[in-house]
């Protein structure tokens, strides 16, 4: 069958180009939503804004972000999986030039509201994408890996912030992410559909080719007289099944997830340099303390890489989410000086950790006919606390302080994490087809 085709080929060649063709994307996406935390200080000079205001910008995107996963997950689950993936990056360049351009404070926040449609969609269709084509022993190690490409866009957004913003401004910034990504979505036009997407839409001879192309990379013959075996039909879903049966406890798992490490992340990380200046940093050694903690999170994401596939998702989730609970305390109790760098690089190390687990586990909650949008609606779910974290989270340190804030996350990142201890199932070594048909079965 082409699901057990594509669960037993090796690692190859195909697999490292998809990774990279998908994972490029992923580093742009990351680099707009970090480079904005840089950008919140000289857009609020040129605009004159208070706190809330400025909170805005940020929940503009989370906005966009929030239509954009909730639209996309079901685009790909009837147009395709490629399709969709080609469109988002597109949007994301449109609205990134248009935020460059914008002559006004309410033109801008139309703009990060394109921006977010692309980000949004981007996100979760990417991950299915990857998800559908990686083979079963290897499946939690290459989303994990996709997911580290949001460290390499996160550094991205710090070398813009330390090296451009000073001399071409918060528009410069804003073009330096567009432009390059335009190349990205030019290459991705050479990556497939997904084999499964395609078998179940009944176009086996399609996903016969694709699966050929994947085998053929990791050497096998080029000429095969094997007649294309499709898995075999599964029974009709649709979205309103995300909440029957067995099901809903999956999706209750990921929502209260997507809510909680979206809020805190966004919370914590938009505002981070601008807390540290609070503290009485200069801007440009709070830039460079953010700029130098963001690289914890490439062993954060490689460390959880491998622990996904030799510990299993769920207890490498619950402990990556509980270090960034304990590195939250630390950090709003810490001073202005190395301690504050220390316990930044520790909330860098084990909550980008824990996003690659999220990704991973969340379209292996879903059969193929719904895991795009299954992925999608649990990602619009969370984006809405991106809406209200950053919105929140000047005003909440302006009336309580820092300290009381940063124990606000870290208690509701131990929810979090309670919540995947309690709800969530191991799936570590098990197919996409023995995961969706289990809870078809009970459902």
């Amino acid at each position: 069958m082409f699901t057990a085709r594509l669960d037993a080929v090796p690692l190859n060649r195909f697999h490292w180009k998809l990774l990279l063709g998908t994972g490029l994307g992923w580093m742009f996406d990351a680099m707009d939503v970090i480079l904005i935390s840089f950008l919140l200080a000289p857009i609020s000079r040129e605009f004159t804004l208070d706190a809330p205001r400025t909170g805005l910008v940020v929940s503009a995107g989370f906005v966009g972000m929030f239509i954009g996963a909730a639209s996309s997950g079901r685009l790909a689950d009837r147009y395709g999986r490629k399709a969709v993936f080609q469109v988002t990056l597109l949007i994301f360049c449109v609205g990134s030039v248009l935020s460059a351009m914008a002559p006004t404070y309410e033109t801008l926040l139309a703009a990060r509201i394109v921006t977010g449609l692309g980000l949004g969609g981007e996100l979760p269709v990417v991950s299915t994408l990857m998800s559908e084509f990686s083979p079963r022993a290897h499946r939690g190690r290459l989303v994990s890996i996709l997911e580290s490409f949001w460290a390499y866009g996160t550094i991205a957004a710090g070398l813009i912030g330390v090296f451009v913003l000073p001399t071409w401004g918060w528009r410069g910034a804003f073009l330096v992410g567009a432009v390059p990504a335009l190349y990205v979505a030019y290459i991705r036009r050479a990556l497939p559909e997904s084999p499964r997407y395609l078998a179940s839409r009944g176009l086996l001879n399609e996903a016969d080719a694709v699966v050929r192309q994947v085998e053929r990379e990791g050497g096998a013959p080029l000429i095969t007289v094997a007649r294309p075996v499709a898995p075999p039909a599964a029974p009709k879903v649709g979205l309103r099944d995300l909440w029957r049966g067995t099901f809903a406890r999956r999706t209750t798992m990921l929502w209260i997830l997507w809510a909680g490490i979206v809020f805190t992340y966004y919370g914590m990380f938009t505002f981070l340099p601008s807390l540290l200046v609070a503290r009485g940093l200069t801007v440009t050694r709070s830039n460079e303390y953010f700029f130098l903690s963001t690289f914890a999170q490439i062993p954060g994401y490689f460390s959880a890489a491998w622990l996904v596939e030799r510990w299993g998702r769920k207890p490498t989730l619950v402990a990556y989410l509980l270090g960034t609970a304990l590195s939250a305390f630390l950090f709003g109790n810490a001073g202005a000086g190395t301690d504050a760098f220390v316990y930044a690089a520790m909330l860098s190390f084990f909550n980008l950790g824990a996003w690659a687990v999220v990704y991973t586990v969340t379209p292996e909650m879903y059969p193929t006919a719904i895991r795009a949008s299954g992925a999608g609606t649990a990602a619009s779910v969370g984006r809405l606390g991106g809406i209200v974290g950053p919105f929140l989270t000047p005003v909440l340190v302006a009336a309580y302080g820092q300290a009381a804030v940063f124990g606000l996350f870290m208690v509701l990142l131990v929810i979090t994490a309670l919540n995947v201890f309690l709800l969530a199932e191991e799936t570590r070594g098990r197919s996409l087809e023995e995961l969706g048909e289990a809870k078809l079965a009970t459902a």
